[in-house]
């Protein structure tokens, strides 16, 4: 749902929600305030404008997800400079956007453009003002209907509250609903036990280990890999109690 607003600058951000969501987000999707019925728990096939930059694309108890801005970019920036950020998730994006556009603002364009992904940030529900981190959808195959995902807490003060958890769970709740996926995909490295154990109170199963297959501390470590089914994630759905209707 937007709230009407016949500013410029709405009707730019309308556009770019357009562009970067055309065919998750049809204009018959798109209503005004007030129209249609109340989405059931769980649901993330409306939208709603918020005060802070972006659109909010799924809520919860304690944490909502919106769509990446511009304005991101300098958060973007401290988390991929983040070295125990970098050791524990070795998150590819963050690494493309310090490594090869060297922090450049054109990054942006090119997430916007990207079809194989969807980039959204974490934001607390109260507490942290600011951006806490990212989670994404990539390497998205609509055809075969799979994907990876990645969670990423870049606030500290952020970790051990649930946050990751949740955003991971909105995020595959949104893969199911807009893009109609079937399985999603995740990594975690042997040694980051918490990116596993949230994986694992997800419902994702650890399928395989990809041995030695990352250098870190001068050793090389597994990379474990785990993914759900779309009625594990149906079913974790029925389950949860922290997803608040849009």
């Amino acid at each position: 749902m937007l709230i009407p607003d016949t500013s410029w600058q709405a009707n730019a951000e309308r556009e770019r929600l357009r562009r970067q969501f055309g065919i998750l987000f049809p204009d018959s999707m798109l209503k005004e305030k007030g129209d249609g019925t109340p989405s059931p728990a769980g649901s993330v096939t409306h939208v709603v404008a918020e005060e802070e930059p972006g659109i909010v694309v799924a809520r919860g108890r304690h944490v909502h997800l919106r769509t990446f801005t511009p304005d991101d970019l300098d958060h973007l920036a401290r988390w991929a400079s983040d070295t125990t950020l970098e050791r524990m998730v070795g998150s590819e994006l963050l690494q493309l956007y310090r490594d090869v556009y060297e922090n450049d603002p054109s990054f942006f364009e090119a997430v916007l453009t990207d079809t194989t992904q969807i980039v959204l940030i974490v934001m607390a529900n109260a507490g942290f003002p600011d951006p806490i981190g990212l989670v994404r959808l990539f390497n998205i195959h609509q055809s075969e209907g799979y994907a990876g995902i990645e969670t990423v807490i870049g606030d500290f003060r952020a970790a051990r509250r649930g946050y990751g958890v949740q955003a991971s769970r909105l995020m595959g709740y949104y893969g199911v609903d807009t893009l109609g996926l079937r399985r999603l995909e995740a990594k975690a490295y042997e040694y980051n036990a918490l990116s596993i154990n949230t994986l694992k109170r997800n419902g994702f199963t650890h399928e395989g280990t990809l041995r030695k297959a990352t250098l870190r501390d001068g050793r090389y470590w597994d990379i474990m890999i785990f993914g759900i089914l779309r009625d594990e994630i149906e079913e974790q759905r029925r389950k949860d109690r922290y997803l608040i209707p849009l």
